[in-house]
């Protein structure tokens, strides 16, 4: 382990660390059918980012104040079904909604949205498209400013609610992150529009997190959880209707002669939390 991941730890359990307030933040596990089963889109970061360096990750980011403005043009599950599922505050879970929508259009390209006559959104590859997702990533334009431009709805029904993950507490950059799950919308396809990832793939479930226990895939315990739950199912259907029961998971170091564990607060009390990361059994073919 880093040394100064070690010291970072040492600090926090001498009670010397002051403890940074997460912020709120959306991700979403966007999915497509593949001759193997689902596969996920991955985006590798840059070496240089503050936070999750090198890793591989789902399209996400912090919540922006102004996604709260989103919630005015919605179609689906209203903010307080999705408060429910995340156990929060109904204008924080219509923040979430619209930052994982945002953030997954502003990372791929892919935009979680309707017309407002109900007709899908299909082709986002054109220039003017291309101007608004950097206006989105700069700041200079809102989501609910690019809704009502286009006479737009965010589609919250092609979410699911997946997980809950909060950053450890020693950690300087810490993050309060809600996981949602989305199928690819028919018409749509991913880019590759840089920015904060180097690389782009889609691969499928199983081998993504097959190659993560192999160690020659990259990813955060929270992004490895999400794949093994997910190499379950045999197609997106089946993941998107699969009843979750979503606790906040909140890993506390331990650390014994140099190696550094995490506990959470499991079901049956305190669980490594590389329990979560550990394989699921798989049926076989007959």
């Amino acid at each position: 382990m880093p040394s100064d991941r070690i010291h970072l730890v040492e600090q926090y359990l001498r009670g010397a660390t002051d403890v940074v307030e997460p912020r709120d933040a959306a991700t979403v596990v966007l999915l497509r059918d593949g001759a193997a089963g689902p596969e996920v889109y991955l985006l590798r970061r840059h070496q240089t980012m503050a936070f999750a360096a090198g890793m591989h990750v789902f399209p996400g980011g912090a919540v922006d104040l102004r996604d709260r403005d989103g919630a005015e043009r919605w179609v689906g599950p209203p903010p307080a079904a999705w408060a429910t599922a995340f156990n929060c505050d109904p204008g924080l879970a219509g923040a979430l909604v619209c930052a994982a929508i945002r953030e997954t259009f502003e990372e791929s390209g892919v935009l979680l949205a309707a017309h407002e006559d109900g007709t899908p959104v299909t082709d986002t590859t054109g220039e003017d498209w291309e101007r608004d997702r950097l206006a989105l990533i700069d700041g200079e334009l809102a989501l609910s400013d690019f809704l009502a431009r286009r006479s737009l709805v965010v589609r919250a029904d092609l979410l699911r609610p997946w997980a809950h993950w909060i950053t450890p507490e020693w950690q300087t950059r810490r993050f309060d992150t809600r996981f949602f799950l989305a199928a690819l919308p028919a018409g749509q396809r991913t880019r590759d529009v840089g920015g904060e990832a180097d690389r782009v793939t889609w691969l499928p479930v199983t081998e993504a997190f097959d190659a993560f226990r192999s160690g020659s895939l990259t990813l955060m315990n929270a992004t490895a959880s999400a794949l093994r739950d997910l190499s379950g199912h045999a197609d997106v259907a089946s993941a998107m209707a699969a009843p979750r029961r979503i606790r906040p998971i909140l890993g506390r170091p331990v650390l014994t002669d140099g190696r550094l564990e995490h506990l959470y607060d499991g079901e049956r009390g305190a669980a490594p939390l590389s329990e979560l990361v550990e394989p699921l059994g798989r049926p076989t073919a007959e």
